[in-house]
């Protein structure tokens, strides 16, 4: 049975991180990864964050271009019922809020 996992976070960057701890720790395939805007238009997250940060390095301009049009959308659909509980917390982790859909 296909188990859909679903994290929505506020930033690109803890949606990243979270992609990151599936593939590297828990060896789920990048392809069974999706990642997705929150709503219709292209958003990289709600706050500002990475390189849209003001903590820039020296000499860098700071950037004001980025899309914060909604949170940052990852889902995971798995048929290994023991690992829906270890994406469920790598989303909690980064703070991602989680649906599980069985």
């Amino acid at each position: 049975m296909c188990t859909s996992i679903t994290g929505l976070f506020e930033t690109r960057r803890d949606a990243e991180m979270a992609v990151e701890r599936l593939v590297q720790e828990f060896d789920v395939e990048r392809s069974d990864i999706f990642i997705a805007a929150e709503g219709a238009q292209n958003s990289a997250g709600v706050e500002v964050d990475g390189s849209d940060s003001s903590t820039i390095p020296p000499g860098e301009e700071a950037r004001n271009d980025g899309a914060h049009a909604g949170g940052v959308q990852v889902s995971v659909d798995v048929n290994n019922p023991a690992a829906v509980e270890e994406i469920v917390s790598a989303f909690d982790e980064f703070d991602g809020a989680t649906k599980v859909d069985k």
